[in-house]
């Protein structure tokens, strides 16, 4: 079982930070154990996206370049969330028929190991 560290922003703007080992594309829900030790259910489609983390103390001060390439990462993408964000990256996968898909940061010094992006989140998707 892996367990990852993972940090929900939700749609309105709420984030949650926790341990996750039950996520799955396939799947509207998920468990978190948050990190006061509360077990939660997480509503996919409530969220706008879960990062996947190197570090829950990460830097708030860091600006993502998205300018890394990442060989054999997928298909380069640009997702415009609907409260402005920016977000660019590489998906690896088929991005149709879930509630989202994944991205990996084209910034490898960023704290984001990965994205999971909600499609109902995204205001623009654009492939690069």
């Amino acid at each position: 079982m892996i367990i990852d560290k993972m940090v929900v922003r939700f749609k309105d703007k709420s984030l949650l930070k926790g341990e996750t080992s039950d996520f799955s594309l396939h799947k509207s829900y998920f468990s978190m154990k948050l990190l006061n030790g509360k077990n939660v259910r997480v509503n996919i489609e409530k969220m706008k996206a879960a990062f996947l983390v190197k570090s829950f103390k990460g830097n708030k001060k860091y600006r993502y370049t998205y300018k890394d390439v990442i060989p054999d990462g997928g298909t380069k993408v640009k997702v415009e969330f609907m409260d402005g964000e920016v977000m660019v990256g590489y998906n690896p996968y088929d991005i149709h028929g879930y509630h989202g898909f994944f991205i990996e940061p084209a910034d490898l010094r960023g704290n984001n190991k990965w994205v999971f992006v909600v499609t109902s989140a995204i205001k623009e998707f654009t492939f690069m």
